[in-house]
């Protein structure tokens, strides 16, 4: 039996390709090691490289971006190519059978917000102008 499910989160925007008429959507997650590292400066989570196809990548496409925390059923792909320099290159994806989200929109966005400090003020985000305030 081949099935990988994984929870994470999205490392960065998903890649969107259409070949035909094949929508191919890939994407890394990036997933929680169980077991904390011990050495200071180690990796806390793994890259798993993962691809959707047709639906599934145009959903991928659609309702999924960088920081989206996600659960992801498929089964393991492994293959090989040979690079430009004719040396071997090994590849292990995930191919997405479901996506599943793992929190509301809510909760997705409340935390990119600025948090207010003791006295109830927020930072200005560095990309605001003045003019804009209303004072």
């Amino acid at each position: 039996m081949n099935k990988v499910i994984l929870m994470g989160r999205l490392v960065a925007e998903p890649e969107i390709r259409v070949s035909g008429e094949t929508t191919v959507a890939r994407y890394r997650l990036a997933v929680d090691k169980a077991v904390k590292p011990k050495k200071e400066g180690e990796p806390t989570a793994d890259f798993i490289s993962c691809v959707a196809f047709n639906k599934r990548a145009e959903f991928a496409e659609k309702y999924l971006h960088k920081g989206t925390k996600i659960v992801v059923e498929g089964s393991l792909l492994t293959g090989s190519y040979t690079d430009k320099d004719g040396k071997k290159i090994y590849t292990t994806d995930v191919v997405v059978n479901a996506h599943y989200f793992c929190e509301s929109r809510s909760a997705e966005q409340s935390a990119a917000e600025p948090k207010a400090d003791a006295n109830g003020f927020m930072a200005i985000p560095d990309n605001v102008e003045d003019d804009g305030l209303p004072f």
